[in-house]
């Protein structure tokens, strides 16, 4: 496997010689950090010249990707302009949202979400798939492809305005060949992710792993926006990390970087690893040992609140969809074990209080060694963590700053995700509209 495929830009431009699409990224970048913008501004910002940036505003006015979005005041705004003197003030231009769009395929461990966005990651339409987690890749792809060309449709658009699909897959990615290389919770072995949609469907695919890909939305259109340092912390079935530098993914030399699951938590007499290893992070805060756990205090307290929410008698009491397990598009709120947990917790039961406690103290350990290693300025928590926010996230950010070298952990903002469930999908999309708009290799093409 090669080294990151992608060669990521700065957002320097320069006005010479055969490099008009650098300097459409880094145009477009801009546009999408600052929002509306002057040309003048632009020039300062890209280090293009006042003639390249009027060149490609034209071009991209023609094409309907940007637009003039009004007059910029005399006091400082958003985009850090701050005019002074006579004269009439700069017309601001500004991504029109709409011009393009993007599909996005998250691939968990027992659902699949799909979804259109436009170019600031907004849903457009979206739907979930539901299948038994030991499905094979091929009978599941048979269910995904039909979906995704469903949704597409739903969502009113011209296949034309679609710049690309981005694939959030589980485990390990093979970025060159779009292969999902490993994927031990669904027991996927080489999987021909890109190769597969972009038959199918006819449109440049990427492929990259899936909490990378949560990173990437956050950083370009959520709470993680403008932020120099980005880690994205999730955890379901499995638990992963996902950073972004600079607006760039970090994947690492072989792109596994950020498996934190399988990051050591105790050295001798831990629980046995599905990687092989020991005591590794997942085996103590992964979802299904949180259930397992909660399941053996509730068989030691049948009378309980937690007993009566995991039976399906307590807060979150709902008599359920006899179907459920099998593959069908379902409503994007299940009633799941953990859910059960969490609403015992918040009842009051002191048990399930207890273990949530407990296991926010190994999350904020593990983020504390995290802020060691890669000192970010944000740690964003998605998953069964942002679900359970309101029960650990104290305990976690206490642990976090405690156990931090000298002080580094006063100064991460601890964050929460606000895309709750639909992280990955809008993460997959923003892989397709870093890889094939904002940072393309090609000049902007007018959408026929």
């Amino acid at each position: 496997m090669q080294r990151d495929i992608l060669q990521r830009p700065t957002l320097t431009g320069r006005s010479i010689g055969n490099i008009k699409s650098h300097n459409l990224r880094a145009v477009l970048l801009t546009l999408l950090h600052q929002g509306p913008t002057s040309r003048v501004h632009l020039a300062q910002l890209t280090g293009l010249s006042s003639t390249t940036i009027t060149n490609l505003i034209a071009e991209l006015l023609e094409q309907g990707i940007v637009a003039e979005t009004g007059k910029e005041g005399n006091a400082e705004g958003r985009n850090g302009n701050n005019r002074s003197g006579a004269g009439r003030p700069p017309t601001l231009v500004s991504i029109v949202p709409t011009a393009r769009y993007a599909v996005g395929i998250h691939f968990g461990v027992d659902t699949v979400r799909v979804g259109v966005t436009d170019l600031f990651g907004r849903l457009r339409c979206y739907q979930v798939l539901s299948h038994p987690t030991d499905i094979a890749a091929t009978e599941l792809l048979e269910q995904v492809i039909p979906l995704t060309d469903a949704t597409i449709g739903q969502a009113g658009i011209s296949r034309a305005a679609l710049v690309g699909l981005g694939v959030g897959a589980s485990g390990l990615v093979d970025l060159v060949n779009g292969v999902n290389v490993l994927a031990p919770n669904l027991g996927w072995r080489n999987v021909p992710l890109r190769e597969i949609f972009a038959r199918r469907l006819g449109l440049p695919v990427f492929v990259d792993n899936n909490v990378r890909a949560m990173a990437l939305a956050e950083a370009m259109f959520g709470v993680g926006r403008g932020v120099n340092i980005l880690a994205f912390v999730y955890g379901r079935v499995g638990v992963g990390a996902g950073f972004v530098v600079d607006g760039n993914v970090y994947r690492g030399s072989l792109a596994g970087a950020g498996e934190i699951g399988h990051m050591t938590m105790i050295p001798a007499g831990g629980a046995a690893c599905r990687c092989g290893n020991t005591g590794c992070l997942e085996t103590l805060v992964s979802e299904p040992e949180i259930v397992r756990l909660a399941r053996a205090l509730a068989a030691r307290a049948p009378d309980s609140i937690l007993a009566a929410s995991l039976a399906g008698n307590g807060p979150t009491a709902d008599p359920g969809d006899a179907a459920a397990a099998q593959l069908r598009v379902m409503a994007d709120a299940p009633d799941t074990p953990i859910e059960r947990i969490f609403a015992a917790a918040r009842a009051g039961d002191r048990a399930a209080l207890s273990l949530l406690d407990e296991r926010a103290f190994y999350i904020g350990t593990a983020l504390a060694n995290i802020v060691n290693l890669v000192n970010p300025d944000m740690i964003i928590l998605g998953g069964l963590f942002a679900a359970g926010a309101d029960l650990m996230l104290e305990r976690i950010g206490e642990t976090m700053r405690r156990r931090a070298f000298a002080g580094l952990g006063d100064r991460v903002a601890l964050r929460v995700t606000g895309y709750g469930r639909k992280v990955g999908v809008i993460g997959a999309a923003a892989l397709a509209l870093d890889t094939f708009f904002y940072r393309q290799q090609a000049p902007v093409e007018v959408a026929a």
